[in-house]
Formats: structure tokens, C-alpha cells, sequence
């Protein structure tokens, strides 16, 4: 799942809901624009002195969206101070945490929980994903190391030990669809590394426990409710008597039209699918609008007051730093919002279009920094910014291979790779051992924010 359930979730489900549920203009009257004035904008500005920014961000590979993300919204990136998000990306605690969230009660297996048959289905499905895999995977992500043994296992490994609603949020990632984006980092992960590379500080507003309960305080039966009608989903899928409704291709679409409906953006951030589907029986109606009312409680309105007060509290104990805080973009839209608990708090907070000018701060000169336009030129022009990662020329003998990073201290995963949370802290033991007799290597990353080890 992609990145919280908003960073944190994040990283993989695809949204599988009826059309007429979305309420949703049609996609294909939407065009996309470069010009820098048509381009939509999720940048919103906190007036004071230095000011600071909320972004909204969505889970799904930065490549597919950046070209659309104004230059004034890059720009408030590398101006600012410090780059909150909602995890910690660099804290070792993310990952255990992750890890231990999701898994059963020690001793308990998912086949001592499920009802047989839902058991029996959900192992029929993931053979049938293990098998069709290697067809759904690209040249290119061949070309990066990414194998389909290698990416099932990430995904799916040590699944029998797994809650089932973290079951659920998985088999919604095992699309062809959706495998078919692995191998580059999801936009949120983009930003963190750049916020590393530019040796930003950086911080979180959440702890891993504050997003990971709530999926864990469905009621059984209403878990078993979502897990079966997750299963009916993709069985119809392979049947092909279904046909995917709304795919991540579609919200990549309107995230870059600028659309801002808020019930695209909700579900993305809080990474959960929505059931409540007007064909159901009217008893099992009322289940799913139980599961609906209970997420956007407790996974968008609890949260966006959580994070608004932390925000807040930040703004206050660093009045001469200018924030950076990249959030699911849910968080920013609709009703009860971040920005909305800001402005009760007494801070005026604007939504910034593309084009429009924002406040620069003097850079201090230092070696990298040197000979960068960080001012106005003596035509009044806006300088330019300073290459992001992948604008950089590559070095010759990096050709043909993927995208480069320095490795962060500790990468936070999303937590459908359970078998390779467990192995991280391993491998980061031997790493440091290994770093104080030699420089530190290049290594790549893909979106499942985990390093492909070379090989």
C-alpha cells in the first residue's frame, strides 16, 4: 500500500469502487496542461514570517506526476527549513513497529482465524497471483532487479501471519495494474529522499501506532465482511465479469487535472477501499456503511485534528523556520481539515495557485551551494531551481540503470513487505559494519521503499 494510510499505507491499493459512488467528472474531459499558469496546485501557504507550507501528496510513483507539480510548489520544497511528513521515514522504530502491527497474536496463524472457506478462496487467490506475476511484470522493471519471485514475496510473504485486515489491504495490491508501478519510489518516499539529499531536517507528525490501530480496531465480523467482499472483487476480476471501475490510473489523472474532489483524495489517503456498493443486500448495506463511517473517523477526521494541533505546536516552537509538511492530499480537502483545525487555531492559511510568486530566503553560501541564482536575475526573473535527483546527468557508467539514491539510515517500508520488515534490521546491523571499512555505495530503491541489493 502506498505510503500512510496516507504516507504510511501507502503504497498499494488500488481503489475498486463503483463509478456512480464517486460521483466523479468524466476523466476523459479532462486535458492535461504544462503550461505553468493551467497546472493544478496542491500547495497551500501558512502567512506568517518566515512562511511555511502544506503540500498534498498522493501514493503512487513520483514519475508519473512530477512533470505536473508546479515549479512554485518545488520551490517551497527547497526553500524550506524543515520537511515534515506523516511517519517518520527515518526512524529504525518505524519499521519494527510496522511489523509488529500487523502480525496475528504470537502462535496464532490466519488459517486458525478465517472461516474455511474464506481461507480456502484467499489461498486459491494468491496462487493464481504467484502464477500470472512473471507476465505482469515489465522489461524495465526486469532491467532495475525486480523479479515476480522476488516482488511476491515482498508483498505477500509470511501472509498466513498477518491480521486479516492487513490481508484484505494486501490482496488489493496484487493487481497486474498496480505491480506493473513497482520500481520507482511513490512521491512521498521522493520527497523524503530529496529532503535527505538536501540535508533538510526532517520529521514526522505521527507515530506508526496512531495509523496502524485503527485498522486494527474493526470488529471481526466487520473484517471478515470486508475481507470477503475484497475476494468477491477480485474473483469476479478474474472471471472477467467485472470490470475495474476506477484504477490508479484514474487518480493519477485527476491528480494531475486538479481535481480536487475530496472523496478521490480521502480514499487515497487513507488507503481503505470503499464497500458500501448498492447492490448489496440491505443488511450487508449497513455493514459496509459502518466500515465507511468507522475509517473516515477515525483514518481522515481524528487524524487531520491530531496532526493540525502537532503542526500548530511545531509552528510555535520554531517561529524562525519555514515547514515544508507533504501530506496525503485527503488531508487538505473536504470537511474537518488540517488546514481547517489551523485556521481555527487563528492562522490564515491560503491555497496557492501555479505561477504565483512565493517568498524566497536568503541562501547561505557554502560549496554546493555556490553560484546557485538563488536571487532575482536583473531582469526580475525568478531564479532556477536547483536540480532535484533524477534531473541530474548521470554518470557514464550509470547508464542503463535505474535511478541512484545514497541510501537513507533507515527506509521506511510499507507494510505489505512483512518479510522483508523483519529482515531490514538485520541487514542494517551488517550494513554499519560494512560502512566503517568503506565508503558508502550507491544503492537503488524501488516503491516497495525496500533496497534491491546488488547483486
Amino acid at each position: 500500500m502506498r505510503g500512510t494510510l496516507g504516507a504510511f499505507i501507502q503504497s498499494c491499493l488500488i481503489l475498486l469502487v463503483r463509478a456512480d459512488q464517486w460521483r466523479l467528472k468524466d476523466s476523459t474531459n479532462c486535458e492535461l496542461n504544462r503550461k505553468q499558469t493551467d497546472l493544478n496546485s496542491f500547495l497551500w501557504t501558512i502567512k506568517r514570517d518566515p512562511p511555511s507550507y502544506f503540500y498534498g501528496t498522493i501514493h503512487v510513483p513520483y514519475t508519473r506526476v512530477w512533470d505536473f507539480i508546479p515549479e512554485n510548489s518545488k520551490q517551497a520544497f527547497q526553500e524550506s527549513n524543515i520537511v515534515y511528513f506523516e511517519l517518520d521515514l527515518t526512524d529504525p522504530y518505524t519499521i519494527s513497529a510496522l511489523t509488529s502491527c500487523q502480525l496475528l497474536p504470537q502462535g496464532e496463524n490466519l488459517q486458525d482465524v478465517l472461516p474455511r472457506d474464506i481461507y480456502r478462496r484467499l489461498k486459491r487467490h494468491l496462487e493464481y497471483v504467484k502464477l500470472m506475476m512473471p507476465s505482469w511484470m515489465t522489461p524495465d522493471q526486469r532491467g532495475k532487479g525486480l523479479y515476480a519471485d522476488y516482488l511476491f514475496n515482498a508483498i505477500a510473504g509470511n501472509w498466513e501471519r498477518k491480521r486479516p485486515v492487513w490481508v484484505m489491504l494486501m490482496v488489493n495490491s496484487l493487481t497486474e495494474a498496480d505491480i506493473k508501478t513497482r520500481g520507482v519510489p511513490v512521491l512521498d518516499l521522493y520527497l523524503a529522499q530529496e529532503a535527505e539529499r538536501m540535508r533538510k531536517r526532517t520529521g514526522a507528525v505521527e507515530k506508526v501506532e496512531e495509523q496502524c490501530h485503527p485498522l486494527n480496531g474493526l470488529n471481526f465480523s466487520q473484517v471478515i465482511f470486508a475481507l470477503n467482499q475484497t475476494l468477491l472483487q477480485q474473483e469476479s476480476l478474474r472471471a472477467g465479469s467485472l470490470q475495474v471501475p476506477y484504477t490508479t490510473e484514474d487518480l493519477i489523472k485527476h491528480y494531475n487535472c486538479g481535481d480536487l474532489n475530496s472523496i478521490i483524495f480521502n480514499h487515497d489517503t487513507s488507503q481503505v477501499p470503499n464497500f458500501n456498493n448498492v447492490t448489496l443486500p440491505p443488511s450487508e448495506q449497513v455493514t459496509a456503511q459502518e466500515i465507511d463511517s468507522y475509517f473516515r473517523q477515525e483514518l481522515i477526521y481524528k487524524r487531520n485534528e491530531r496532526m493540525g494541533r502537532r503542526v500548530k505546536a511545531l509552528l510555535e516552537e520554531h517561529p524562525d523556520k519555514s515547514f515544508f509538511f507533504a501530506f496525503g492530499a485527503g488531508h487538505f480537502l473536504g470537511n474537518n481539515t488540517v488546514i481547517d483545525v489551523l485556521r481555527r487555531q487563528g492562522y490564515e492559511v491560503e491555497h496557492t495557485p501555479a505561477g504565483q510568486p512565493i517568498s524566497r530566503r536568503p541562501r547561505p553560501a557554502s560549496p554546493e551551494t555556490e553560484g546557485l541564482p538563488w536571487s532575482e536575475d536583473h531582469h526580475g526573473r525568478p531564479p532556477a531551481l536547483e536540480p532535484f535527483l533524477h534531473e541530474l546527468p548521470h554518470h557514464e557508467d550509470d547508464q542503463g540503470r535505474p535511478l541512484e539514491e545514497e541510501a537513507l539510515p533507515h527506509m521506511f517500508l510499507p507494510p505489505d513487505s512483512l518479510e522483508l520488515l523483519e529482515k531490514a534490521e538485520r541487514k542494517m546491523t551488517k550494513k554499519k559494519r560494512r560502512n566503517k571499512q568503506k565508503k558508502q555505495r550507491h544503492r537503488h530503491f524501488n516503491d516497495l521503499w525496500v533496497r534491491i541489493e546488488e547483486r
